[in-house]
């Protein structure tokens, strides 16, 4: 579905490139996760893919034709929900969709649908104006969806949500999959993309530094050893076994027999962690 190599970028007076020779592939109906702190050159890419950003070096191609190639007939596969919306904000929830759905020429969907999927179905006819910021992040969702694209460009989805909707909203990125949607998706929060990304990029300073499924990244980095937490004399207390040989480890089974065994979990880094040792960023980092 998209196809990247060499993708280098320069902004108008910038001292430096903001992308530095991309490279990566996107498979259709994949949940393709490009994380990175702000400054690193997630936008830059999403913006070129999308062909808001022309002027770069390398090879952008999505579904098999150069996206400077792609005419406005691109906008009728494409949907995009950016991490700041951007509504009419005198018109309604439901005005606003219908006033978009009119832009397109192919079938579109139901406002009234849409609207329930993201759960303002009780606000459809409240000026977007009265909406929270939350609100308004699902109803950038719904507009994105309104004519039913083959790749979806989502930046920070869950941006602004509560638990409650930021799951409503993972579910149905989920949905989007699952009817073969491609979705690339751009974000700082590593559990987000840990939970729904099929494969993630960590992006850095413009450059790539790694790229495969989350739980591939977790088994290369993470220590294999397993944490016992128990009631020991001294309180609560832990120790750490290899994982390799668990079941035929002596003081591992006298430990599970003789103490009240509180939690036990394999030692497997996280997202965040794998990130910041394969980049030597933070998350928080600001270019």
């Amino acid at each position: 579905m998209i196809e990247v190599s060499d993708l280098t970028y320069t902004y108008p007076k910038a001292h430096g490139p903001a992308l530095r020779g991309l490279g990566f592939r996107i498979e259709r109906g994949e949940i393709f996760g490009f994380l990175g702190p702000s400054g690193a050159g997630k936008s830059t890419t999403q913006k070129i893919l999308i062909g808001l950003l022309r002027g770069y070096a390398g090879r952008a191609c999505v579904m098999g034709r150069e996206v400077g190639a792609w005419g406005s007939d691109y906008y009728e596969r494409v949907g995009v929900a950016f991490e700041l919306p951007n509504h009419f904000m005198k018109l309604t929830a439901r005005e606003n969709l219908r006033y978009f759905a009119a832009l397109y020429r192919g079938q579109t969907r139901r406002p009234a649908d849409l609207l329930a999927q993201v759960g303002l179905e009780g606000d459809a006819d409240t000026p977007v104006a009265q909406f929270s910021k939350g609100m308004r992040v699902r109803l950038n969702l719904a507009r994105a969806l309104i004519h039913s694209p083959d790749l979806l460009f989502l930046d920070e989805p869950t941006s602004g949500l509560d638990p409650v909707n930021s799951q409503r909203v993972k579910e149905l990125i989920r949905a989007e999959q699952a009817a073969g949607r491609t979705i690339f998706l751009t974000t700082h929060n590593m559990a987000i993309a840990d939970d729904l990304c099929d494969r993630v990029a960590f992006i850095a300073e413009g450059k790539i530094a790694a790229i495969d499924a989350p739980r591939a990244l977790k088994l290369r980095y993470g220590a294999p050893t397993v944490r016992v937490e128990y009631a020991g004399e001294q309180g609560a207390e832990q120790r750490d076994f290899p994982l390799e040989g668990l079941g035929a480890c002596a003081a591992f089974t006298e430990l599970l027999r003789t103490h009240a065994v509180q939690t036990i979990h394999s030692q497997e880094a996280s997202l965040e962690q794998i990130f910041i040792r394969v980049t030597g960023r933070s998350l928080q980092w600001d270019a």
